[in-house]
């Protein structure tokens, strides 16, 4: 998958973040569970660990008890159930160690890698805390089009240090728009906002692009999905932090 597909798809699951966001928090937590799923499914081949199928359960469950134990939390802090549910995926990060019969080589790799994919999995639970806020789902919006934006002008080709510039400009103006157009979401928390997801953009295009595992599917879509996952840990915190 080229480098074009995979940030027009994270800017499609940006756009979609937004809309689910934007109606209700139910389906924004549906929408969490296919970033989980998706993410769980071509996670360990581009992280190269040794037993895949295991690896892939461990982050499934450990993204969907997340996403359940958010949404369903009645009342604030709504991560508040979040460390049971990560224990309980280290451990079963270490089972699935235990259930592998080919002499568990690169053990301490594994299971770190594992470990790493739930935690990328269980970020996608931001998206889900902050539209239970106050308000929050106008930070949902800007944080998705922040995301969005910078997603499709990452994809430039040109200078990679004048290409990863213009997309933290275009994030941080994303976020300042959305921030000056919502009543709800503050001048100053839309550009925050906005210049920590660009950020995250550059650096995770920076950090992926180049992996031999992307010329396989499903590392692709796992790549494309990550920014998703991991900017609603971005929008949860500017929420509690800059919007109060």
């Amino acid at each position: 998958m080229s480098v074009e597909t995979r940030s027009v798809l994270t800017a499609v699951l940006a756009a979609l973040v937004a809309v689910a966001g934007f109606v209700d928090v139910l389906p924004l937590a549906a929408f969490g569970v296919v970033l989980v799923l998706a993410l769980a499914a071509g996670w360990p081949v581009l992280a190269g660990l040794a037993f895949p199928p295991g690896s892939s359960a461990v982050v499934a469950l450990g993204g969907l008890g997340a996403v359940a134990a958010v949404t369903f939390t009645p009342l604030q802090p709504y991560l508040q159930h979040m460390p049971v549910v990560f224990a309980g995926a280290v451990v079963l990060a270490f089972v699935n160690e235990l259930l592998r019969r080919d002499g568990r080589i690169r053990l301490v790799e594994s299971v770190s890698g594992t470990v790493a994919g739930t935690v990328l999995a269980v970020c996608v639970t931001g998206w889900v805390a902050t539209a239970r806020l106050e308000g929050g789902d106008a930070l949902v919006v800007s944080g998705a089009v922040a995301l969005a934006l910078g997603s499709a002008v990452v994809a430039l080709h040109g200078r990679r240090w004048l290409v990863y510039l213009l997309t933290v400009a275009v994030a941080t103006g994303g976020g300042t728009l959305v921030g000056w157009l919502l009543p709800t979401v503050e001048l100053t928390t839309g550009a925050v906002l906005g210049l920590g997801v660009g950020v995250l953009v550059a650096a995770l295009h920076a950090l992926f692009d180049r992996l031999r595992a992307l010329e396989r599917r499903l590392p692709s879509v796992a790549v494309a999905v990550l920014p998703v996952t991991v900017t609603g840990v971005l929008v949860y915190v500017a929420g509690r932090v800059l919007a109060g």
